[in-house]
């Protein structure tokens, strides 16, 4: 025998359901960052960008005094990230998220950094909001920019 008290939550909440659906239908997507980006707001934009691009690519290529300036030991062995990966040209970062067979779990590009940072290099894990993170995933993603995606590929 169905409990009747039961049997009504479960009606009442199919009824919020269905009314919240039906408002998203007729209100139609959030207009949220709609509006029209202006040349200057972009140019804005792109600088702010190629400025953590810029960070991310000394970062990346073993400068000690940006790496000073950020706060991060990248490194203990004196090796750089593009040591192993030329100008981030084999990183595949859109390849992320992804099962990431040397970590033995589901990797985001940031789980990725870190562990070359910790193994390879030897180096302090950074915080994944830290600008030094923000900047690094910077420029890998615009380093490969173009790339193709193949997933199970890389």
């Amino acid at each position: 025998m169905i409990n009747t008290s039961a049997f009504l939550c479960i009606l009442r909440r199919s009824a919020v359901a269905g009314a919240v659906v039906a408002a998203a239908v007729v209100v139609g997507p959030a207009n949220a960052n709609k509006d029209p980006v202006t040349p200057k707001q972009l140019k804005l934009y792109q600088e702010a960008f190629m400025e953590e691009v810029r960070k991310g690519d000394l970062l990346f290529h073993g400068d000690a005094a940006m790496a000073e300036q950020l706060g991060v030991k990248l490194s203990t062995t004196g090796w750089a990230c593009a040591m192993c990966h030329p100008m981030a040209s084999d990183t595949h970062p859109h390849a992320f998220p992804k099962f990431q067979q040397s970590m033995a779990k589901f990797a985001t590009l940031r789980d990725m950094i870190n562990w070359c940072i910790e193994k390879p290099n030897q180096g302090e894990k950074i915080d994944p909001e830290s600008e030094a993170m923000k900047a690094l995933e910077a420029y890998i993603t615009w380093s490969n920019t173009g790339s193709v995606l193949v997933p199970g590929k890389y």
